[in-house]
């Protein structure tokens, strides 16, 4: 990865293209190495968050709306506009989809994304240790937290997929599968960036931002650790669905203002990613896919 682009492997050209980035002054200038000893400490703290939160919920940030689609290609044929508009800037962000824009597989076999991202795939190693495609290696223990360690034994030898929403994406995620959420927490107080360029310093992110952990007991897939990471910028996580029992395709919550990302940890044995997914992961690239998109299968286990 150059200093001015990240590049994605686009899965429905087979090409490699180059990531459109909102905000990537800011980021850059906020992690690279001569100013990073201070701006990274800013930048990482909940103050900044909230403050950036507050300005997207103001009517006056509506201005930034029409420019940010010009400059990214939203495709808008596919978003639900309210009447009279967008209040603001937040309101466009967290945007519903119109009805079939995002559709999960009907083979039950067949394990859909939660969201729209950029995504990689890691196996989880014998001593619970994860080395994603951007950023430092964690544990599985690190990133549920301490409330999560009755549940590590589950996990050991499994296999984990990071799910990178960048700011221009859809930000409302979905369940992959039938099931139950027998519990949930929350964990972290850091809103470091997860765009690459922050990545990059090796930050513990995934350990130390704030999340949501759910853990799901699926129908297909098993047990399944739903963790939702804050980053730079996100006013807040927020969870939508009104109880403990889920479908397929039914939405889980939302991301505010900001990019964030979702990993999912799944129990050995339990699903086979898709070739693709794993070629690219390993060449440490990141695969654009839409909530809904196959990601992999279920082994029969």
């Amino acid at each position: 990865m150059s200093e001015r682009e990240i590049v994605c492997y686009d899965r429905r050209t087979g090409q490699r293209v180059t990531e459109s980035v909102l905000g990537s002054g800011l980021i850059r200038f906020a992690y690279r190495a001569p100013v990073h000893p201070f701006m990274g400490v800013l930048f990482g703290h909940a103050l900044v968050s909230r403050l950036m939160g507050w300005y997207a919920d103001r009517g006056f940030s509506r201005g930034r709306i029409a420019s940010t689609i010009r400059s990214t290609g939203i495709d808008m044929t596919q978003v639900v506009v309210p009447e009279g508009g967008f209040k603001s800037f937040n309101d466009f962000f967290t945007r519903r989809l119109v009805p079939g824009a995002r559709v999960f597989p009907d083979d039950p076999a067949l394990f859909g994304s939660p969201s729209d991202c950029r995504l990689s795939v890691c196996p989880v190693s014998d001593e619970q240790t994860c080395i994603p495609v951007k950023g430092r290696r964690f544990t599985v223990g690190e990133l549920l937290g301490s409330e999560g360690a009755s549940s590590l034994p589950a996990f050991r030898k499994g296999a984990l997929c990071v799910c990178r929403l960048a700011a221009i994406d859809y930000h409302r995620y979905h369940y992959p599968d039938d099931g139950t959420e027998t519990a949930r927490w929350r964990v972290g107080k850091r809103y470091e960036s997860v765009h690459p360029f922050a990545l990059a310093r090796d930050l513990p992110v995934f350990t130390e931002n704030v999340r949501t952990v759910s853990l799901l007991e699926t129908a297909h897939f098993g047990k399944v650790a739903f963790v939702e990471v804050g980053a730079f910028g996100v006013g807040s996580i927020t969870q939508t669905h009104p109880g403990p029992a889920f479908r397929r395709g039914e939405e889980k919550g939302f991301f505010s203002f900001g990019g964030s990302t979702i990993i999912l940890v799944f129990e050995p044995g339990a699903i086979q990613f898709d070739d693709d997914l794993v070629e690219q992961s390993a060449a440490g690239v990141e695969t654009l896919i839409h909530a809904g998109d196959r990601i992999g299968q279920g082994t029969g286990r």
